[in-house]
């Protein structure tokens, strides 16, 4: 176990090489940030709004909205969905291109994206009936609903982590695609959940620090008594969270970008050491 972790806290370090050298991986988590935040607004909104007024109709509008609730949420999850799954699917493309020595840029990931839309489009409503389903299981079975989903919830994505880059590099459907993550991951399933949980283990270390500066400072600004010094304590703080956000999903989609490309090629990455990647998606010994 120490070793894998070491495999992929190496290989973690490789990811941040390559977006050290392409920055402008960042502008696809920025603006898929952006656009979720906007679709949010454009359902909840209406929805708080419709609420407030409800107050005043009585129990037949609580009603109603209580039929269409779940009608509501799939809507929501599958617009959610489509929005970052297309962005990643340009992220992770771009990784791939950077990955394979070839040149990048910001409108080839985006046409790729496109290309791929109606692949994005299945896979976003297979994540929203999944969501869906788990959210009712959950409703339904309260503390031990939670703890199934929390299970499945985990069985989901470490299943589908590698459905991202088959729809980047391959043309296939959203079904097919998940089939073939599984089959990969049965290769690499160490790698790939080890290596992601690193990831997450390693921001939320980032995060928890970034809390105590961020407290610090709005701290002593607000002790300062000056507007200015708030105001830019909080800017500086909203900033900083913000750059964290953007470089975790960054080097989430080069890390499933380098798990993908040597467990489905077998040849190493630009920037990555291929003896590492040898050792850490080496076939699973049956």
């Amino acid at each position: 176990m120490a070793g894998k972790f070491a495999r992929s806290w190496a290989l973690m370090k490789a990811s941040a090489t390559v977006l050290r050298s392409d920055k402008s991986l960042l502008v696809f988590p920025m603006l898929s940030g952006l656009c979720t935040l906007l679709v949010a607004a454009s359902f909840l909104i209406p929805v708080a709004v419709m609420a407030i007024g409800g107050e005043h109709v009585g129990q037949d509008f609580h009603q109603r909205m209580s039929l269409g609730a779940y009608l509501l949420m799939f809507a929501f999850y599958l617009v959610q969905y489509f929005v970052i799954i297309f962005f990643q699917t340009a992220l992770t493309g771009v990784a791939l291109m950077h990955l394979r020595g070839e040149p990048t840029s910001v409108a080839a990931g985006f046409a790729l994206a496109r290309a791929r839309l109606p692949h994005i489009f299945g896979y976003a409503l297979i994540a929203a009936t999944v969501g869906l389903v788990l959210r009712m299981v959950q409703e339904r079975l309260g503390l031990i609903g939670r703890l199934v989903i929390g299970f499945l919830g985990l069985a989901w994505t470490v299943a589908t982590f590698l459905v991202v880059p088959i729809l980047a590099s391959q043309d296939v459907g959203p079904v097919d695609a998940v089939k073939r993550s599984v089959e990969l991951l049965k290769r690499s399933w160490g790698e790939n959940l080890i290596g992601n949980g690193g990831i997450g283990v390693v921001f939320s270390l980032l995060m928890l620090l970034a809390a105590l500066v961020a407290a610090v400072l709005i701290g002593g600004a607000v002790a300062s008594q000056s507007i200015v010094a708030i105001v830019f304590a909080v800017v500086v703080v909203v900033l900083g969270f913000i750059l964290l956000g953007l470089v975790q999903s960054s080097l989430h989609g080069i890390y499933a970008a380098a798990l993908y490309r040597y467990v489905e090629s077998g040849e190493a990455s630009v920037g990555f050491d291929p003896a590492l990647l040898e050792q850490a998606f080496r076939s699973k010994q049956k």
